[in-house]
């Protein structure tokens, strides 16, 4: 008969730390190291790239200060209490001046919790807005983002809450040099064409410049859903037919003076506290 012994391997502190499981989120493209930076009182949880040195840990520490106020505009937009993110800051698409833009993967809190955010060295107003972009699209509840609409609605969100920091990612005059197509009556299924996004930037500033504030059209827009379009969504928020909304924005927009130079042509951003009007 054979005898059978255990044997009890003793693992150096190294190997066992090796094999302890990391808590690092599993980030939608970001391969590098994440060095945690903090979490702040409403659950962002902020890492950088460490390899980026002083300036993008100073772009960490600016978004971990203002990620209370972020939140807490994000919630009002949206009606909702929101959940946990994690975001990394990092040099998206080798960029260091925002231009890298921003991701992340579902549209929910659950799988689009993992956000990542191009650095943007000396300008946290510009990393503010790239966060709030994102973190817009989780409050979606699976839908919006990912179609014109939805693009066009997180946009918004990360113009108000950066005064508006974003300025370089305009699409609605590119929209109205391309001769103003009809995205009203019809929602593009994709977040990438510029005319679907900018002739919907410019209809939510239209909108809003009469009276509709954020928090009343993002809801809204939310529970018209992926096939919801902007008509649905003004005869939603007025007494009037959606069949009038494309004819009546369209007259709008052709009676602006200086016609659509920005994502805001009917200048319906809030002015900053302190501003000149």
């Amino acid at each position: 008969m054979t005898e059978t012994r255990n044997h009890h391997v003793l693992h150096p502190p190294e190997d066992a730390a090796r094999k302890k499981k990391s808590t690092t989120p599993k980030w939608p493209t970001y391969k590098g190291r994440s060095q945690l930076v903090g979490t702040s009182t409403s659950h962002v949880t902020v890492y950088v790239d460490p390899s980026l040195g002083a300036n993008a840990l100073q772009n960490a520490h600016d978004l971990l200060a203002a990620a209370d106020s972020i939140v807490k505009q994000n919630n009002t937009f949206f009606g909702i209490t929101g959940g946990a993110v994690d975001v990394i800051l990092f040099a998206l698409s080798g960029a260091t001046d925002g231009t890298g833009g921003a991701d992340h993967d579902g549209c929910d809190f659950t799988t689009g919790k993992e956000i990542e955010v191009d650095v943007s060295y000396g300008a946290p107003e510009r990393v503010a807005a790239l966060f709030e972009a994102e973190l817009s699209e989780c409050a979606m509840k699976g839908d919006l983002c990912g179609v014109s609409t939805g693009e066009a609605l997180s946009r918004w969100c990360a113009a108000v809450v950066s005064n508006n920091a974003l300025t370089d990612f305009a699409t609605a005059p590119i929209w109205a040099q391309d001769g103003m197509a009809n995205w009203v009556d019809t929602t593009n299924a994709t977040d990438q064409d510029t005319d679907s996004t900018g002739c919907g930037m410019a209809f939510l500033s239209w909108l809003m410049s009469q009276g509709h504030t954020l928090d009343t059209i993002a809801p809204a827009m939310v529970a018209l859903g992926n096939t919801g379009t902007l008509a649905q969504l003004y005869a939603k928020l007025t007494a009037d037919a959606a069949a009038n909304a494309w004819s009546k924005f369209h007259t709008a927009v052709k009676a602006l003076p200086g016609g659509v130079t920005s994502d805001d042509p009917f200048h319906a951003l809030p002015v900053p506290a302190g501003a000149a009007s």
